[in-house]
């Protein structure tokens, strides 16, 4: 699968950051103008999403950030009360970008805000004054970020459409390799991405004739083929014909017919996400990632900041930036342990590309070409060489904080230097303390949750009624169980020898428990889309009340919890007998 070109967002970003330096300059006051630049942060939002979509989520960050802004200015004034409100914005922006999705560069850019209020607060601005620059920074960004809107306004959901239905090729042409688990789990997150972009992030309605409408039909099909290759692969069927990977392909493109593949009904109310106030309670329920990077990030924040103020550097809030930029992802032991290292490296070189550009002294037109240039840049590297990128950050902010007036440039790069030191070493060590309790029972949690999701659908598969509103949205919960199974799996195996060994040992019960899942969700999708649907799933439990599967499914659940020995509750289901029996002895051996 390609990668979309980086260069449109590093545009984006050049263009938002030089107009309000420029606006600055030419008004006499570019100080101003560079303090409104961190309204430009706005424009790295939401480039994924569909533009009315986008236009409110990018909104709310313009907004977002000003606060975040002005909150640091207010509290200057008092050393610590400025290291408590950078951690207090740094464990709400965790909370909120994570649990709402709202993508990179996630609650990290939100803290930068606020420590660079803090140091704002220099210019003797009323803190409001601050906000209102921010706020005017990010009314640029996000004029810059929806004008692609008046060329191609479902640009963003023919992408989700096609990148899915690419996915869900990738799968077919990988059933009986190798490949398959991996490539099944890619299919399932890019259609679950789709059907996001699609129906959760479409404030406005659309009509029957609307590309939208065609687009979702697409996507339909494009998950009947993924479904009906799931149920073969589980069944032991032969390897698909390779034109079903070459007609989803074109399904993702509009080329072929929604309608070869599969019907959808228009009239059907589309399953939206769930309520917000359920999503955020749910970060924060025990057990969940969310509330585990939250913690991790008040610690390392508080700790860091109370670090630097003790050791005198003079800006305390950068070290509890670096901590937070290492935390706040809530990424798995060697990504952060890599990431950590990354910005230790880029920070020292960029100090240096930094001193070399202070002592020119840039001004005027001459600074506003700089600052678009090296936000060009940030954007263009920032995905493919994290630490190349990081040059130019470390460089592109210390260029905003000075650039109007005249610095000790060794002093500062010093205390950049160590504040930088300070935050990623106490991020780290945070990070390697805390998981060793937070990620021991995150896998097993992860299969239970699984468990007990694909419990809920059972009466639904048992009654052969799986299209209206609660069955659908207990199938959504399902393949959201799933998906998050399959990443907690992957942060055992990346992490500690401990839970690379315990990865292993559970990988059966794992691969055990994703089948269960995918053939419930494929079994779901067949009662839909067959004309003897109902019968077909009262049959799969021979006309029987599905309660005792619900119970058994609920009690491999809480026996995976506890670590108890799996129970023995009667005959499995014949179309989950395979999985059920390769749970139970998997966990016997556990």
């Amino acid at each position: 699968m390609t990668t979309p070109p980086r260069w449109p967002i590093g545009l984006r970003a050049a263009i938002s950051t030089a107009i309000p330096v420029t606006a600055g300059w030419a008004a006499g006051v570019m100080g101003s103008g560079l303090i409104a630049t961190l309204g430009a942060f706005t424009s790295r939002f939401g480039g994924d999403r569909p533009y009315a979509n986008r236009g409110i989520e990018l909104a709310t960050v313009a907004v977002s950030l000003a606060a975040a802004v002005a909150l640091g200015g207010w509290s200057a004034q008092v050393p610590w009360l400025g290291v408590l409100m950078v951690s207090l914005v740094a464990v709400a922006a965790v909370w909120l970008c994570n649990a709402l999705a709202v993508g990179p560069p996630g609650a990290y850019i939100f803290v930068v805000a606020c420590a660079a209020g803090i140091g704002a607060s220099a210019a003797h601005l009323a803190p409001w004054t601050l906000g209102l620059l921010v706020l005017a920074g990010g009314a640029v960004a996000w004029l810059v970020q929806m004008a692609g809107a008046l060329v191609h306004f479902r640009k963003p959901e023919r992408a989700a459409v096609a990148a899915a239905a690419e996915a869900v090729a990738d799968y077919i042409e990988a059933a009986n390799s190798p490949r398959e688990r991996a490539a099944r789990h890619r299919a399932a997150a890019a259609l679950h991405r789709s059907w996001s972009v699609l129906v959760n992030y479409q404030p406005l309605q659309a009509g029957p004739s609307s590309v939208l409408h065609r687009l979702r039909a697409a996507n339909h099909s494009v998950h009947v083929l993924f479904t009906t290759a799931v149920t073969a692969a589980a069944q032991g069927a032969a390897a698909p014909d390779p034109e079903t990977a070459a007609l989803a392909r074109r399904l993702g493109t509009l080329q072929s017919p929604p309608e070869d593949v599969a019907t959808r009904d228009a009239g059907r109310i589309p399953l939206g996400s769930p309520p917000v106030l359920t999503v955020l309670r749910r970060a924060i329920s025990p057990g969940s990632p969310v509330r585990h990077i939250m913690q991790r990030v008040a610690v390392g924040a508080l700790l860091s900041g109370a670090a630097a103020m003790a050791l005198g550097v003079d800006h305390a809030y950068w070290a509890m930036a670096a901590a937070v930029l290492v935390l706040h992802q809530g990424t798995d032991r060697t990504r952060t342990l890599r990431r950590g290292g990354e910005r230790l490296l880029g920070t020292w070189v960029g100090l240096a590309l930094a001193a070399l550009i202070l002592s020119l002294h840039p001004h005027d037109l001459w600074l506003v070409l700089l600052l678009a240039l090296l936000n060009f840049v940030i954007e263009v590297l920032v995905v493919r060489n994290y630490a190349l990128a990081t040059v130019f950050i470390t460089t592109a902010a210390l260029t905003i904080s000075s650039g109007t007036h005249t610095v000790d440039v060794g002093h500062l790069l010093l205390a950049r230097g160590v504040d930088t030191l300070i935050g990623c070493a106490i991020g780290l060590a945070v990070y390697l303390v805390a998981v060793r309790w937070q990620e021991s029972t995150r896998l097993t949690d992860a299969i239970a949750r699984t468990l007990d999701a694909a419990a809920q659908v059972l009466p639904y598969v048992a009654a052969g009624d799986t299209a209206r509103l609660a069955a659908r949205a207990a199938r959504r919960d399902l393949q959201i169980a799933a998906i998050a199974l399959m990443e907690s799996d992957e942060a055992a195996m990346a992490g500690s020898v401990r839970q690379r060994e315990a990865a292993e040992q559970l990988l059966p019960a794992v691969t055990a428990t994703e089948q269960l899942a995918y053939r419930t969700i494929a079994a779901c999708w067949t009662i839909e889309h067959r004309v003897d649907g109902g019968e077909f799933g009262r049959a799969l439990f021979g006309g029987r009340s599905a309660q005792p599967h619900v119970e058994a499914l609920t009690a491999l659940a809480t026996a995976v919890r506890t670590g108890a020995a799996a129970p023995e509750r009667g005959d499995p289901l014949p179309f989950l007998a395979d999985e059920v029996t390769e749970l139970r002895q998997s966990l016997a051996q556990n």
